[in-house]
């Protein structure tokens, strides 16, 4: 759920019950100024915390979740969010230009997981090794390669320290991968089973068209 465009209808249908309510009050019901003013305020606050309700009513039922369910995704969510804040950072400190390509995706992938999760929670569930494992395995590491990496004199240990987080985080990227993977495979399959549906449609309406020839065929 878009919380700005929530906002947005909210207000668009408050205002304007604000200002009749005001009028309301003032002209037919003959209440004083700040009276009817209050009473519009109330009218308008009112209307908010309603619609608030029904959108995430209506939200919750969509995608087959309890209020409970739903905050316990988001406190995990904006958990998440603080961690590939720590990790862009980590990964925009880096000055190895070996490992661009490698950074690049593993921000690519984090951020895609987290915006399919926040435009429908219910993948949470899907994402779980992501959330509890991996993303922190993967914020731990960019940590200590930003500090080894950062460092003004270069000894065989750190290089060789380097080398192991280099090829420890090419592993990684390969696991986030499978995490992107496993959160869309009922896309997926969901896709699949729309193409065979549509070739088994084709099909027919082929085998209506041209009877005689599918026959030879056969």
């Amino acid at each position: 759920m878009n919380p700005i465009l929530s906002l947005i209808v909210r207000s668009f249908v408050a205002i304007p019950i604000t200002v009749l309510t005001w009028l309301v009050c003032f002209i037919p019901l003959g209440q004083g100024f700040w009276a009817s003013t209050f009473f519009a305020i109330l009218g308008g606050i009112l209307t908010h915390v309603i619609l608030a309700f029904f959108q995430n009513s209506r939200f919750l039922k969509k995608h087959q979740l309890s209020r409970k369910e739903y905050r316990y995704i988001l406190k995990n969510l904006s958990e998440a969010k603080r961690k590939i804040n720590r990790l862009n950072k980590n990964l925009f400190s880096i000055h190895d230009l070996s490992s661009v390509k490698q950074r690049i995706d593993i921000l690519r992938i984090t951020k895609k997981i987290q915006k399919m999760t926040m435009k429908e929670p219910k993948r949470f569930y899907q994402a779980e090794q992501f959330y509890f494992s991996h993303l922190d395995s993967v914020v731990e590491l960019t940590e200590k390669y930003s500090f080894l990496s950062s460092q003004p004199k270069q000894n065989m240990e750190i290089g060789q320290s380097l080398i192991e987080t280099r090829r420890t985080l090419n592993e990684l990227t390969k696991v986030l991968e499978e995490d992107l993977y496993h959160v869309i495979s009922d896309d997926i399959d969901t896709l699949n089973f729309e193409i065979d549906v549509a070739k088994h449609s084709i099909n027919k309406q082929k085998d209506a068209k041209f009877p005689e020839e599918n026959r030879w065929k056969k």
